[in-house]
């Protein structure tokens, strides 16, 4: 959160803080619509093989300065997607929708990658079927009303950045990934410069 006196603004969209500030820069998503699906579809992809290279002795470990187990993180890269969908539909993204808990009878990477797998087909089945490609419609967020195409590019970067995690956990488990992307995939992306923050 920024704030100014009794003003405030949440600092999860650029495009707020920058007007918020009193600037003029550009700073919607680079990406069209079309490409960001592209990308969340590489993205969810490559998650679904290597999210289940992972043994299942790790479920329950905890990843690099978080309080977040394996489980946890591998379930939420599918999840964040997921609830995007949701909003898509009508929904309210508030500050947990997309962090929901895997359920308590998901405790293999290989249900994880299947319940990714399934998120990944209806990402590909709603966007095959939207008439509309400009995604210009509004959604209502915890953060203000954002167009489509600004949660599309959050929930693209997002994903992407715990892909990138996952990729570090598998190398730090001495685990070749079956894939690997280079950084023309995270190109345009607002992502963040390192893979884990702290």
């Amino acid at each position: 959160m920024l704030s100014r006196g009794d003003d405030w603004v949440f600092a999860q969209n650029l495009g707020h803080v920058v007007k918020f500030i009193g600037l003029t820069e550009d700073v919607g998503p680079v990406l069209p619509p079309d490409q960001l699906v592209r990308r969340l579809t590489t993205f969810l992809a490559t998650a679904v093989r290597i999210v289940a290279q992972m043994p299942d002795a790790a479920l329950d470990t905890e990843v690099p300065n978080r309080p977040r187990s394996y489980r946890v993180l591998g379930h939420h890269i599918f999840r964040i997607p997921e609830a995007m969908l949701e909003v898509a539909a009508g929904g309210y993204l508030d500050s947990q929708t997309s962090n929901l808990p895997p359920p308590d009878d998901m405790r293999s990477f290989t249900a994880i990658a299947a319940y990714g797998q399934d998120v990944l087909g209806r990402l590909q089945a709603w966007w095959g079927g939207r008439a509309d490609k400009t995604a210009c419609d509004t959604v209502q967020t915890y953060y203000g009303p954002q167009s489509l195409h600004e949660l599309m590019e959050r929930t693209t970067w997002h994903s992407g950045q715990h892909v990138r995690q996952w990729f570090m956990l598998l190398d730090r488990a001495g685990i070749t990934p079956v894939v690997r992307l280079d950084e023309a995939d995270f190109a345009d992306l607002p992502m963040p410069s390192s893979v884990w923050d702290g």
